[in-house]
């Protein structure tokens, strides 16, 4: 039910995302989506890719303090107030979002978003409930 999330600590300096990215294409990792939080002195990169553990291993081989996280991978009619609907059945639930970020996909009229929550198992359900499509990793990583 959940996906495999690549989470890379960087140092806030020109060049280190470009430095990243040369090591996945190296590797033939394949990148589905990303999303950056920076501060003035280093930034957390997380990424959904299509072999998370290979990346794990090239990225660490290369010097990077890297960790795999589980996260949800939902996708959702690309209309205004979907991501609402989405999001108020989690609150509704006590079920807080610590991030979200959206990906490309290859499905049409759907927006695909990469959701973390604490209480995955509880998410999942409620989302279920909710007819949101929860995607499987094999989906998502070949996207």
């Amino acid at each position: 039910m959940s996906v495999k999330q690549l989470s890379i600590f960087l140092e806030n300096k020109g060049g280190r995302l470009a430095d990243v990215t040369k090591v996945l294409g190296e590797n033939s990792v394949d990148i589905s989506a990303l999303s950056i939080a920076d501060t003035t002195d280093f930034g957390i990169l997380r990424m959904i890719v299509s072999d998370p553990v290979k990346a794990e291993s090239a990225l660490k081989d290369a010097g990077y303090a890297v960790s795999i996280t589980e996260v949800l991978a939902i996708a959702i009619d690309d209309d205004p107030g979907s991501l609402s609907k989405v999001l108020q059945s989690l609150v509704a639930q006590g079920i807080e979002v610590e991030y979200i970020y959206a990906f490309i996909g290859k499905n049409d009229k759907r927006a695909l978003v990469v959701v973390k929550v604490q209480d995955m198992s509880k998410a999942a359900e409620v989302l279920k409930e909710a007819d949101v499509d929860i995607l499987n990793d094999e989906e998502v990583y070949k996207l």
